[in-house]
């Protein structure tokens, strides 16, 4: 079983689950609500904000990366099926990487087409070039912390929602200190220093934000690679 192999069967079992119809609602809403903003002459220091921002990048991005993430191995994991992979004579950097690719490339097309659409009717091209690679950015960080998740407890959703919805909702927003530690932030700074508008209000440096963005990655990939050669055959930590 070779690395495409591994990428082609998470791949088909992400398009073969109930929870990829869960993929669709959120980046249409984004689309949707800008659509009747831009449609209805709504200025766009009224609502791109809260579009782009309150719901693309701090609701619809990390979600879905969530949902992704969490199933491109933790389902494996909870139906026994990792047995099959583990009995391969595979380095455990040959499943993590493929399934941390899987997961990015889907969070990225799913979430950046939309942030590009909402971008550019809410000022430019350039804005919405902006927020599509700020997407991919967050997509590939968020897909390495949710799929180490997946591996470091058995509610990998609940935990990923409590860093979402109070780390980076809750406390980011009343918190100077926790900024630095926020995927949140990091992709907002990078659409804001790549397509400068006033729209984009970003807290955090853009050296931190690369820089943070490269610990996160490379910190939650490495985790997971190592806490996977921890399990056993049977799929449980030894």
């Amino acid at each position: 079983m070779v690395p495409q192999t591994i990428a082609w069967i998470t791949a088909r079992g992400l398009f073969g689950r109930r929870r990829f119809l869960l993929l669709i609602p959120l980046p249409l809403l984004v689309v949707g609500l800008a659509v009747l903003s831009r449609g209805f002459g709504v200025a766009p220091e009224n609502w791109a904000q809260p579009v782009l921002v309150g719901l693309g990048l701090a609701v619809v991005l990390p979600v879905i990366a969530l949902i992704v993430g969490t199933g491109v191995l933790g389902s494996e994991i909870d139906d026994g099926t990792i047995v099959h992979i583990l009995t391969k004579p595979l380095p455990r950097w040959q499943i993590v990487l493929p399934k941390l690719v899987v997961a990015t490339a889907v969070t990225t097309v799913t979430v950046s087409i939309s942030l590009y659409v909402a971008g550019v009717l809410a000022h430019s091209v350039r804005l919405g070039l902006g927020l599509a690679l700020a997407g991919l950015v967050g997509s590939l960080v968020y897909s390495a912390l949710f799929l180490a998740m997946s591996l470091l407890t058995r509610r990998p959703v609940l935990l990923g929602l409590v860093y979402v919805l109070v780390w980076e909702g809750l406390l980011g927003n009343f918190v100077s200190g926790t900024r630095v530690l926020s995927v949140q932030q990091y992709v907002l700074t990078i659409a804001d220093k790549i397509a400068p508008t006033g729209l984009l209000q970003s807290k955090v440096s853009l050296p931190v934000a690369i820089i943070m963005s490269a610990i996160f990655a490379v910190g939650f990939t490495v985790l997971a690679i190592d806490r996977l050669r921890s399990f056993s055959v049977a799929g449980e930590t030894s």
